[in-house]
C-alpha cells in the first residue's frame, strides 16, 4: 500500500551506533570501578532506554544511588561520544531521498535519550526528517513499545496510524508496533538477527534498504 508517513527507530535501524554506545556504557563503568561489557553484551542490552542500559549493565546487586551515578557518568560521556564511530547504514542516505521525493513524510521516534537523537539528526541527516522524538521523562511522554511518542509524531504531522508504516530492528519495536495497529517491517542488518525477528512472530523482515523501499512503496 502507500503510506504517508514512514517512522523509523534509530538504533540499529537507520543508524550503526553500537561502538559508541559500548564506548560510554564502559567508560561510565570504569569510573566506578565496574567490569566492562562486550559489544554482544551492549547489543542485547539496548533497546529499552538508557536507564535500562545501565541497569542492564552494572553488576548484578548494584544499589540504586549507584546506579544512578553511572548512568549520569554514562550522559556525560555519550553526550561527547555519541559519534565517534557512529554512521548510516549502508543505502539509507539514498532511501530517505528516494522517500522524500516521492512526498513521503519521514520521522525518527527512539528510546535513545533525545538530546543524542536530536544532535544526531542533525549531523547525519539535515534535512531528512520531518519529525524526530527521543526519550524525554520531563516531556511526559511514555518511551516504546507504548504508542505515545508515535501518537505524538501522528499528531505533529497530520497522520493517522492507518497511514503509516513502523520500522525498526527489534522486539521493542515489534511490540511498539502491536501497541499502536499500525503496519510494522522489521530491518535484519540491526541489533537483532534475521532469526530473532522471525521468532517474534509474523512481519515484513527486510535484508537491504533497497527491499525496505520496495516494501514501503509496493
Amino acid at each position: 500500500m502507500s503510506y504517508k508517513l514512514v517512522v523509523f527507530d534509530m538504533d540499529g535501524t537507520i543508524l550503526d551506533t553500537l561502538a559508541d554506545l559500548a564506548f560510554s556504557t564502559n567508560d561510565a563503568l570504569a569510573a566506578h570501578g565496574m567490569p566492562a561489557r562486550s559489544i554482544d553484551e551492549v547489543r542485547r542490552f539496548v533497546g529499552n532506554g538508557i536507564a535500562k542500559l545501565i541497569e542492564r549493565a552494572v553488576p548484578a546487586g548494584t544499589d540504586a544511588a549507584e546506579t544512578a551515578a553511572v548512568l549520569e557518568d554514562f550522559k556525560h560521556s555519550y553526550a561527547v561520544h555519541a559519534a565517534d564511530t557512529t554512521k548510516p547504514y549502508p543505502g539509507i542516505g539514498k532511501l530517505l531521498d528516494e522517500l522524500r521525493a516521492q512526498g513521503i513524510l519521514c520521522a525518527v521516534v527512539s528510546n535513545k535519550a533525545d538530546f543524542a537523537v536530536q544532535q544526531l539528526v542533525v549531523d547525519y541527516f539535515p534535512g531528512c526528517f520531518d519529525a524526530a522524538l527521543g526519550e524525554n521523562e520531563q516531556a511526559g511522554i511514555a518511551k516504546k513499545p507504548a504508542r505515545d511518542m508515535v501518537d505524538a509524531v501522528c499528531a505533529r504531522l497530520g497522520a493517522s496510524m492507518g497511514e503509516l508504516v513502523y520500522v525498526g530492528d527489534s522486539e521493542v519495536d515489534f511490540a511498539t508496533a502491536a501497541t499502536c495497529g499500525c503496519d510494522l517491517i522489521l530491518c535484519s542488518w540491526g541489533f537483532r538477527g534475521a532469526e530473532e525477528l522471525r521468532a517474534l512472530g509474523p512481519a515484513t523482515i527486510v535484508d537491504t534498504p533497497e527491499e525496505l523501499l520496495a516494501a514501503i512503496i509496493a
